[in-house]
């Protein structure tokens, strides 16, 4: 039943990382790696790769001004990822005059303090793979309370009652994207399934042979959303970004001059769209490591912890 379980959320996980509900509602880690550029064709995850310091997923923060002299940052958010890339992160929002986050909540209900358990079915399954693949929870790791956080997102009332008008469900978004995850097989690295299965029985380290798996189908963030936006847009996607550009319009009438957009990094692509509209420019991109992907040789397959054997050290 685990393997099921396992499997159903590996072609599902593009609407998992796309969800930020609270718990009705969201190991020793590397230090993140950190990288400056510019900003290109609206990516927000990529698979990187460096002889001196391995593989590794990276999500974007990316800085963008208006003529007023405004800085916004649109901070790509990864759900399921090494704590340290959550402490990089709350450090950097520590400076901000407001921080626009995500979560579908019910009107009045108070924010989860991190670590809260709940019992929604996309939290649980998150925390499933939060604890599968040895990494930390967003809501486990950052502190919504902050005075500077702003909820920046549809109450949960209103979430149900659109999705209601159209026929959306996360059973349907999940089984699209599970669709367009079979379908993107070449691409994304899957090919031949039962070849795929046999390597990750047999190669070391299969907990990051799990997650290399999981960031090949990530990576193209942008064909993800846009197979579960549709044409019409969706709740899940399009109606939530208008949320946010609503409380920025807000924010900016305020007069504040320094905020951040905390969102899920499938969302990233159509708020950088929304943000360049209203006169920002983007300037600056900086990468973070969300997960560590570098293959431990000294690590058993499951093959071999199956059988009792030792990791087979190759040169």
């Amino acid at each position: 039943m685990k393997r099921i379980s396992l499997a159903i959320a590996i072609l599902s996980f593009p609407v998992i990382a796309l969800a930020q509900v609270p718990a009705l509602v969201p190991a020793s880690a590397p230090t993140p790696v950190a990288s400056t550029a510019t900003q290109q064709n609206n990516t927000f995850l990529r698979l990187s790769s460096d002889p001196a310091t391995g593989d590794r997923l990276e999500a974007a923060e990316v800085t963008y001004r208006n003529p007023a002299g405004v800085t916004l940052r649109l901070v790509a958010a990864v759900h399921i990822a090494e704590k340290a890339y959550y402490q990089a992160l709350a450090q950097n929002f520590v400076g901000d005059d407001v921080v626009l986050y995500e979560m579908i909540r019910i009107k009045g209900e108070p924010l989860p303090a991190p670590g809260e358990k709940g019992d929604h079915a996309v939290a649980n399954l998150q925390r499933f793979l939060r604890d599968t693949l040895n990494l930390a929870y967003q809501l486990d790791e950052i502190d919504y309370r902050k005075a500077n956080f702003v909820h920046a997102d549809l109450d949960f009332e209103t979430f149900e009652r659109l999705q209601s008008q159209r026929g959306e469900s996360m059973a349907s978004l999940m089984m699209n994207s599970m669709t367009q995850a079979m379908a993107r097989g070449d691409s994304s690295g899957g090919g031949d399934s039962a070849g795929q299965l046999i390597f990750l029985l047999a190669a070391p380290d299969p907990e990051r042979q799990m997650k290399l798996t999981l960031a090949r189908q990530m990576q193209d963030i942008e064909a993800i959303a846009m197979g579960i936006d549709g044409p019409n847009g969706s709740v899940i996607l399009s109606e939530r970004n208008g949320a946010a550009i609503a409380e920025l319009k807000q924010q900016l009438a305020l007069g504040k001059k320094k905020l951040s957009i905390f969102y899920g990094a499938a969302h990233m692509p159509d708020l950088a769209r929304r943000v360049q509209a209203l006169g920002f420019t983007p300037v600056s991109t900086k990468w973070h490591t969300a997960w560590d992907l570098t293959i431990r040789r000294d690590q058993p397959s499951k093959l071999q912890q199956w059988f009792g054997a030792g990791p087979t050290t190759r040169p």
